[in-house]
């Protein structure tokens, strides 16, 4: 029995590497008599089909996206496709992939065995953020940032945690991430590694204007109210790709959203060496540096 009846294949690059992989990917999978599937908002579908379908039809017919590309793709393909239901499985061309993790030189063997049946799932939850007065309603996978909208300038807030004032605070912003964010710009700002099996959010203070700041983590149902009491601009930005000007409404709440997003993995991936392999652990330690 077919794990996969009807498969898009996904990209927000357009390159060679890209085409010449989604050409193997057609392959594989024509081999299976699996259909593919060619999403509009994929920057290769033109060049692999005729006819590229609508994201409301992708959503609806397809059983999984791959997304070929870094992890900014399958971000991208997070959002328009993993936020609905459909699961994602990541070809990684990038330097870091801690979520697109599938090696161009493993592709044959590595989609192979997901076809097949031989994978792991891997649950990772949205964040969800609103403005106060608003119905707009904005998500992230990795951070959701509060800041200023220029560089080095302060703004100052106050945070509040399930209606509970926590702290008045200046600051360059406030990063507000998810475990699968806390590798990426959360990381940047000296911030915790969080295995993705905690359930938990990361509050971190950027260039805090306090020797007393400190991160916070706290439990993944927790609400978080931000509210801005600059006289400057603030905004909100979500996995560095939309930003929000909050103008005049100075409240904003933060809280995990109710759909999660499903990650496919090769039975051979692992979160730590992971770590190992991108941020360099264990240089030089005899066992490890062969990875």
């Amino acid at each position: 029995m077919k794990t996969f009846k009807s498969i898009a294949i996904y990209s927000s690059i357009k390159d060679k590497k890209v085409l010449y992989i989604a050409h193997q990917l057609k392959e594989i999978l024509s081999s299976y008599q699996i259909k593919c599937l060619y999403p509009k908002a994929s920057k290769i579908s033109d060049d692999l089909t005729k006819r590229p379908s609508s994201d409301e039809y992708i959503i609806e017919k397809a059983d999984l996206i791959i997304a070929i590309g870094g992890d900014g793709t399958l971000l991208s393909s997070a959002r328009k496709f993993g936020y609905f239901g459909l699961p994602i499985l990541g070809i990684n061309l990038g330097n870091l992939g801690f979520l697109a993790d599938i090696a161009p030189e493993n592709l044959t063997n590595s989609i192979n065995d997901v076809l097949n049946g031989n994978f792991d799932l891997d649950k990772r939850f949205f964040l969800e953020a609103f403005a106060e007065g608003s119905d707009q309603k904005f998500q992230a996978l990795n951070e959701v940032v509060f800041h200023s909208g220029s560089i080095a300038q302060l703004i100052e807030y106050d945070l509040f945690l399930n209606g509970e004032f926590v702290y008045r605070q200046k600051a360059d912003g406030l990063i507000i991430s998810s475990p699968t964010g806390s590798t990426a710009y959360s990381l940047s700002g000296n911030g915790p590694i969080i295995s993705p099996e905690v359930r938990a959010i990361i509050l971190l203070p950027m260039f805090p204007h306090s020797l007393n700041s400190r991160t916070l983590i706290v439990d993944e149902d927790t609400e978080i109210k931000i509210t801005s009491r600059s006289k400057s601009k603030a905004y909100l930005s979500f996995d560095s790709h939309e930003k929000l000007n909050l103008s005049n409404q100075k409240d904003v709440y933060i809280k995990k959203a109710k759909s999660e997003l499903t990650l496919i993995h090769p039975k051979d991936h692992n979160f730590y060496s992971s770590c190992r392999n991108k941020l360099g652990w264990s240089l030089g330690v005899p066992g490890f540096n062969e990875e």
